[in-house]
């Protein structure tokens, strides 16, 4: 993670806490357990020859995902959260291989916003956020962290004034460095990588509890 990345991460993490700080004595805090599945996991290139010639596509696997959200309802309306969502698959060079080059998980925790837009029981809205992403590989050298973004959209449908339930599709921007590698240790890295942007996709349902 370069200094700018975690310059922004430090940036939005005061932001989000001056907001809570702000909202706290008259906030209606919330938790959102979601579950899901996760597409994408592309945009990078890897290689393990020294030759500069021979890096092929990096794929990280559809499947199911999991997550929780914790946060507090503020008067746009809208709120503010922590989200946390985890993802276990595995790394293949291509997207439709059959050549699993490892298994691992993938984590992301987030400082988002979300503003609502109400008609009725119905609530269409649109969430951004930012924090890092975490790749925990097994078997394989060193985790991964890196700083990304996320934005996504959905709705929700309220049953009951403390009870709702949700449908979103969200996107993941994970920044990486280009000219660095991937699963290291002091002495050596498995991958060298090519790219500076690795992306995934959700989808996802769940539901609001409010206090």
């Amino acid at each position: 993670m370069t200094v700018t990345h975690i310059s922004t991460l430090l940036t939005c993490s005061i932001l989000a806490t001056s907001i809570f700080s702000a909202s706290i004595a008259k906030a209606e805090i919330y938790i959102a357990p979601f579950a899901g599945y996760s597409f994408g996991g592309n945009g990078l290139e890897i290689s393990n020859d020294e030759s500069e010639d021979s890096y092929s596509r990096l794929n990280i696997s559809e499947s199911e995902n999991f997550g929780l959200m914790l946060g507090m309802k503020t008067n746009d309306p809208g709120n503010v959260h922590l989200l946390y969502s985890r993802q276990t698959t595995d790394l293949r060079n291509k997207a439709l291989s059959t050549d699993v080059i490892a298994e691992l998980d993938v984590n992301y925790l987030h400082l988002g916003g979300t503003l609502y837009f109400p008609s009725g029981q119905l609530k269409p809205y649109i969430t951004a956020s930012a924090g890092v992403t975490h790749i925990r590989p097994n078997g394989l050298y060193s985790n991964e962290t890196h700083f990304s973004m996320g934005v996504g959209a959905g709705v929700a449908y309220e049953l009951m004034s403390n009870l709702s339930v949700f449908a979103d599709v969200r996107g993941y921007a994970t920044f990486m460095d280009s000219n660095g590698g991937l699963f290291c240790n002091e002495a050596s890295c498995v991958f060298k990588i090519q790219g500076d942007l690795m992306w995934q996709g959700q989808a996802n349902i769940g539901f609001e509890v409010s206090f």
